[in-house]
Protein backbone atom coordinates (compact mmCIF):
# COMPACT_ATOMS: atom_id res chain seq x y z
CA UNK A 1 0.00 0.00 0.00
CA UNK A 2 1.32 3.46 -0.76
CA UNK A 3 2.14 6.34 1.60
CA UNK A 4 0.07 9.22 1.18
CA UNK A 5 0.84 13.17 1.79
CA UNK A 6 -2.38 14.78 1.87
CA UNK A 7 -1.41 18.77 1.00
CA UNK A 8 -4.71 21.00 2.11
CA UNK A 9 -4.85 24.54 0.88
CA UNK A 10 -7.43 27.10 -0.22
CA UNK A 11 -4.85 28.70 -2.68
CA UNK A 12 -4.41 26.89 -5.32
CA UNK A 13 -0.95 28.46 -6.06
CA UNK A 14 0.28 27.14 -2.71
CA UNK A 15 -1.26 23.35 -3.30
CA UNK A 16 0.72 23.73 -6.37
CA UNK A 17 3.87 24.83 -4.39
CA UNK A 18 3.67 22.01 -1.93
CA UNK A 19 2.82 19.47 -4.21
CA UNK A 20 6.02 20.50 -6.58
CA UNK A 21 8.04 20.52 -3.05
CA UNK A 22 7.19 17.07 -2.40
CA UNK A 23 7.48 15.90 -6.26
CA UNK A 24 10.48 13.61 -5.63
CA UNK A 25 8.82 11.75 -3.00
CA UNK A 26 6.42 10.19 -5.91
CA UNK A 27 9.48 8.40 -7.34
CA UNK A 28 9.99 6.84 -4.14
CA UNK A 29 6.01 5.64 -4.30
CA UNK A 30 4.50 8.46 -2.38
CA UNK A 31 0.98 9.05 -3.34
CA UNK A 32 0.55 13.67 -2.96
CA UNK A 33 -3.18 14.06 -2.77
CA UNK A 34 -4.71 17.45 -2.45
CA UNK A 35 -8.13 19.09 -0.92
CA UNK A 36 -8.81 22.94 -1.02
CA UNK A 37 -11.00 23.41 1.74
CA UNK A 38 -11.42 21.96 5.39
CA UNK A 39 -14.77 19.58 4.15
CA UNK A 40 -12.59 18.33 1.22
CA UNK A 41 -9.92 17.50 3.29
CA UNK A 42 -11.97 15.82 5.82
CA UNK A 43 -13.17 13.44 3.37
CA UNK A 44 -9.73 13.10 2.09
CA UNK A 45 -8.72 11.75 5.17
CA UNK A 46 -11.34 9.48 5.88
CA UNK A 47 -11.19 7.60 2.46
CA UNK A 48 -7.72 7.71 1.79
CA UNK A 49 -6.34 7.60 5.49
CA UNK A 50 -3.05 9.74 4.58
CA UNK A 51 0.14 9.43 6.68
CA UNK A 52 1.33 12.82 6.37
CA UNK A 53 -1.15 16.00 6.06
CA UNK A 54 0.19 19.61 5.44
CA UNK A 55 -3.10 22.07 6.07
CA UNK A 56 -3.25 25.21 5.79
CA UNK A 57 -5.20 26.79 8.98
CA UNK A 58 -6.73 29.45 7.71
CA UNK A 59 -10.19 27.84 5.24
CA UNK A 60 -13.47 28.14 4.21
CA UNK A 61 -15.91 26.03 5.47
CA UNK A 62 -13.45 23.86 8.33
CA UNK A 63 -10.94 25.86 9.49
CA UNK A 64 -7.36 23.99 9.95
CA UNK A 65 -7.62 23.60 13.39
CA UNK A 66 -11.41 21.95 13.13
CA UNK A 67 -10.09 19.72 10.84
CA UNK A 68 -7.37 18.79 12.75
CA UNK A 69 -9.37 18.13 16.15
CA UNK A 70 -11.76 16.75 14.04
CA UNK A 71 -9.36 13.70 12.87
CA UNK A 72 -7.50 13.75 16.20
CA UNK A 73 -10.07 13.33 18.80
CA UNK A 74 -13.36 12.91 17.06
CA UNK A 75 -11.87 10.26 14.38
CA UNK A 76 -9.17 9.35 16.92
CA UNK A 77 -6.80 8.57 13.84
CA UNK A 78 -3.88 9.28 15.70
CA UNK A 79 -1.23 7.91 13.56
CA UNK A 80 -2.13 10.99 11.09
CA UNK A 81 0.58 13.25 11.43
CA UNK A 82 -0.61 16.58 10.88
CA UNK A 83 1.37 19.86 10.05
CA UNK A 84 0.09 23.11 10.75
CA UNK A 85 0.73 25.52 7.88
CA UNK A 86 -0.29 28.90 8.87
CA UNK A 87 0.77 32.68 8.56
CA UNK A 88 -0.27 32.98 12.44
CA UNK A 89 2.70 32.65 14.24
CA UNK A 90 1.85 34.03 17.88
CA UNK A 91 2.09 32.01 20.64
CA UNK A 92 -1.56 31.99 21.24
CA UNK A 93 -1.80 30.11 18.02
CA UNK A 94 0.59 27.75 18.00
CA UNK A 95 -1.58 26.74 21.57
CA UNK A 96 -4.41 26.11 19.97
CA UNK A 97 -2.53 23.99 17.00
CA UNK A 98 -1.60 21.79 20.29
CA UNK A 99 -5.04 21.61 21.53
CA UNK A 100 -6.44 20.49 18.33
CA UNK A 101 -3.82 17.55 18.39
CA UNK A 102 -1.36 19.09 15.36
CA UNK A 103 2.25 17.34 15.32
CA UNK A 104 4.00 19.98 14.07
CA UNK A 105 3.16 23.92 13.90
CA UNK A 106 4.99 25.68 10.74
CA UNK A 107 4.75 29.38 9.80
CA UNK A 108 3.95 30.52 6.39
CA UNK A 109 6.50 31.07 4.75
CA UNK A 110 7.95 28.01 5.14
CA UNK A 111 11.06 26.37 3.60
CA UNK A 112 10.59 24.01 0.83
CA UNK A 113 13.62 22.03 2.07
CA UNK A 114 12.25 21.73 5.80
CA UNK A 115 8.97 21.25 4.29
CA UNK A 116 10.36 17.85 1.82
CA UNK A 117 13.04 16.71 4.91
CA UNK A 118 9.73 16.46 7.19
CA UNK A 119 7.66 14.43 5.04
CA UNK A 120 11.09 12.03 4.60
CA UNK A 121 10.84 11.91 8.26
CA UNK A 122 7.59 11.17 9.01
CA UNK A 123 7.68 8.65 6.16
CA UNK A 124 10.39 6.87 7.21
CA UNK A 125 12.24 7.73 3.37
Amino acid sequence: MPQKILIVDDEAHLRMLIQQTLEELEDEGVELLTAADGEAALEAIKAETPQLVFLDVMMPKLSGFDVCSRVKHTLGLKDVYIVLLTAKGQEFDKQKGQDAGADLYMTKPFDPDALLEKARTVLGL
